[in-house]
């Protein structure tokens, strides 16, 4: 019961971390059989329908249900270590949105078992994802879905904005922020400009299909490039709330595994400002195939090329905060180091995608996949094996095996590349991506086997690091405060795992990297901001899981037109609302002599 109604941050990044894990399990799964499929031509392992089935909740999963909520995993479990508060802004709202995610990820994922899957591609185009070619359930379960997990995303994005910019410790400045919280700050103001897109586009897309709306039906005046340029203008933003997180735990890893302090701090600050502002100037380098016309394929190739240059600026400043340190290759370094390299490939078939006229050649070939899961793959989940590697005793206050971890890292590395490094030559040679299978004697044959005993190989470093959990969970929770000897934010100075209320005094900020100022000075504690008193602790609710599973019991009525059952949900949803409004909830104070019972 305590898990169903806590609204404890730690508790909260813990499920998130849980539910992420168990979503890219599927989507893993679902991938090796997308690649075992391909291994060899004119294989049928599985149909073409449930070919496309796969690959469209294969992306869906990965991105939506898998790589958002391990992020905000991370988010939840450091954020308010970092900048000294004792939570988040609002944490009624922080267990409100993780079960709006997963219940609306449970709701997409039900669709196997209700035999009609969403089979329009994660980018779900119509018309083919609309009411004429695609008159089963599939794509409501895909709109309904993503609405309901959409609500949770957005709700942290503007919880976590809140927190960063209201509950800093005293002292702590936005120049002396860790750049991780920096990252984090501005994924949540992308997260609340690009995610109410895609929920407008969502409703668009529902009213077509459950009301006859005509949004994009061509016969009755609708347009169907439209659906692109809203899925688009929500989608290159969601590609950067994806990668800026990662940018923020590999800066927080190189520079704590360097014993150096981080290279061009705030050229590193306005450089993740600019990436997220032109973020939003590119979105149509999708859409160079459509005919937009030469005056738009030619601005938004400049300004797709433009992104290097605040990308390169990241990149040289983690190695150059690199150069000379006393690096240790502990796993977590191991996934940052491998970062940047990877990502600099992808960023470079981003440079050969963002040119137009070569756009026409590698568009809907499998050059794009290549590229697609450089930068999310090689970048992102990357950055989240790093960050889970590196905030581990500080979540759970036990270390990861080094040894397992070392296994996860090379197989899950080796195997990448395998899987994704042939994927560009398979493209340039004219493999069409979302074919389900190919011709003999094309020259695809080696290629496609040797990606997918790739794909096998990431599967077992996926294995290796559940088993590094599973061994190191029965160990004593013996983690020292300073896991790693060289932390240098604030989450370094309190116990692993930390006790409700964070910390007992919030902490007076002397510069950046706080706790390493101390250290260096002698100190074994932060100084203190504040006298030792009563802590005020917001209480625990059951109200954010009863309304989300009125949302989905809800989605489930309006989806098969039972207008009760999706009245019933609602009535639920907004019967919690309004206890929530009348009942006045103050929370709990822990006296200072139970604070250390706490602990």
């Amino acid at each position: 019961m305590d898990w169903l109604t806590t609204v404890d941050h730690k508790k909260i990044g813990i499920l998130y971390m849980i539910a992420g894990l168990f979503f890219f399990l599927i989507g893993g799964l679902e991938a090796i059989m997308i690649r075992i499929q391909l291994m060899k031509p004119m294989n049928d392992f599985v149909s073409g329908d449930t070919f496309n089935e796969l690959i469209t909740m294969h992306g869906t999963t990965m991105i939506f249900l898998a790589a958002m909520p391990l992020l905000f995993a991370l988010m939840n479990a450091v954020i308010p270590l970092q900048i000294g508060a004792r939570d988040v802004a609002f944490p009624f709202l922080n267990s409100l949105g993780f079960w709006t995610f997963f219940f609306g990820g449970v709701l997409l994922n039900l669709s196997w078992f209700a035999g009609t899957v969403p089979d329009a591609g994660w980018t779900s185009y119509v018309p083919l994802a609309g009411p004429n070619y695609n008159s089963n359930h599939g794509v409501d379960y895909y709109v309904i879905g993503l609405q309901i997990a959409g609500i949770g995303t957005l709700l942290g994005g503007i919880n976590f904005m809140a927190t960063i910019i209201n509950m800093r410790a005293p002292g702590l400045s936005f120049m002396r922020l860790p750049m991780f919280t920096w990252a984090i700050f501005i994924t949540s103001a992308l997260i609340v400009f690009a995610f109410p897109v895609l929920t407008v586009g969502l409703v668009a897309l529902m009213f077509d299909r459950l009301f006859h709306a005509n949004f994009f039906e061509i016969g009755n005046g609708g347009s169907e490039v439209l659906w692109e340029h809203i899925f688009w203008v929500f989608g290159h933003p969601e590609v950067y709330i994806l990668i800026v997180p990662a940018f923020g735990v590999i800066s927080e890893v190189v520079s704590t595994f360097s014993r150096k302090r981080l290279f061009g701090y705030s050229s590193m600050v306005f450089a993740t400002v600019l990436i997220a502002f032109l973020g939003f100037m590119v979105w149509a380098h999708h859409m160079f195939t459509t005919g937009l016309g030469p005056v738009a394929n030619g601005l938004f190739s400049i300004a797709t090329m433009l992104i290097a240059v605040p990308t390169g600026v990241k990149i040289f400043n983690w190695l150059f905060t690199l150069w000379g340190g006393s690096i240790r290759f502990t796993t977590a370094n191991l996934f940052a180091i491998g970062f940047i390299p990877t990502f600099v490939m992808g960023g470079v078939t981003g440079v050969m995608l963002a040119s137009a006229p070569a756009d026409f050649q590698y568009h809907d070939s499998y050059f794009v996949v290549a590229h697609f899961h450089y930068v999310i793959v090689g970048g992102l989940i990357f950055g989240i094996f790093a960050g889970l590697h590196y905030w581990w005793p500080k979540m759970f206050g036990r270390m990861l095996n080094e040894t397992i971890g070392k296994i996860t890292f090379w197989t899950f590395f080796i195997g990448f590349h395998m899987t994704f490094l042939i994927q560009h030559f398979l493209g340039l040679l004219g493999m069409p991506r979302r074919v389900y299978t190919y011709l003999d004697g094309q020259g695809f044959n080696n290629m496609n086997l040797i990606s997918t005993v790739g794909a096998f190989l990431m599967g077992i470093g996926t294995i290796a690091f559940l088993l590094n959990i599973f061994i190191t969970w029965s160990k004593p929770r013996n983690a020292a405060a300073d896991a790693w000897e060289d932390g240098r934010s604030l989450e370094w100075s309190i116990p692993s795992p930390p006790p409700e209320y964070n910390f007992q005094q919030l902490p007076l900020v002397r510069g950046y990297d706080a706790w390493w100022k101390e250290k260096m000075e002698g100190k074994t504690a932060m100084t203190p901001a504040e006298p030792i008193g009563s802590i005020h602790m917001p209480s625990p609710s059951i109200l954010p899981l009863i309304m989300s599973i009125g949302l989905f019991i809800a989605g489930f009525g309006f989806m098969y037109d039972h207008l009760i059952v999706g009245g019933v949900g609602l009535l639920i949803t907004f019967g919690c609302m309004i206890v929530r409004s009348v009942f006045d909830d103050h929370g709990f104070h822990i006296e200072p002599e139970d604070q250390e019972v706490h602990a």
